[in-house]
C-alpha cells in the first residue's frame, strides 16, 4: 500500500485549483501546505490533498517528468468516476478516455482517463471487487 505520491508540476496555484476541482468528486477534499523550511535543507514546499484524516498526494514546484507518471484515483462508484472527468475537463484537463469499462482488464473495472494541466496521466477508476 502506498502512503504518498509527489508529483511536480510548472505552476502550483494552476495545479491546485486544478487538482481541487478534480478530486472533490472522490472526496479527497483535505488539503495540506507543508513549508518545505520545517525540513531539512532543499525539502521542497509540498501542496497536499487527502481523505479520511490522509494526505497522501503531494503537489510540489518542479521540473515535469511525464512520459512515466500515472496516477489512478480510487473512485466508490461509476458515478463518481463520472463526476471526476467532468469536473478535471472543466478543470481544464484534456480527454485520454471517456468513461466506460475497461473490457482489457475485467469487465468490472470502470474508469475514465484525463491529462492534467502538465499533461500526466490521471485514471479515475472503480474496481468494485477491490473498493466495495
Amino acid at each position: 500500500m502506498l502512503d504518498h505520491v509527489f508529483l511536480a508540476v510548472r505552476d502550483v496555484p494552476r495545479s491546485i485549483a486544478f487538482y481541487t476541482a478534480a478530486l472533490a468528486p472522490l472526496g479527497i477534499v483535505n488539503r495540506l501546505d507543508y513549508d518545505g523550511r520545517a525540513g531539512p535543507p532543499g525539502h521542497p514546499d509540498l501542496y497536499g490533498f487527502g481523505a479520511h484524516g490522509r494526505v497522501f498526494f503531494w503537489l510540489r514546484p518542479g521540473e515535469v517528468c511525464v512520459p512515466a507518471t500515472h496516477v489512478g484515483f480510487v473512485a466508490d462508484s461509476t458515478a463518481a468516476v463520472d463526476a471526476a472527468y467532468g469536473a478535471a475537463l472543466a478543470a481544464g484537463a484534456a480527454d485520454n478516455g471517456a468513461p466506460g469499462a475497461r473490457l482489457h482488464y475485467d469487465p468490472r473495472y470502470y474508469a475514465a482517463n484525463v491529462l492534467d494541466p502538465d499533461d500526466y496521466s490521471l485514471e479515475f477508476v472503480h474496481k468494485p471487487w477491490q473498493h466495495p
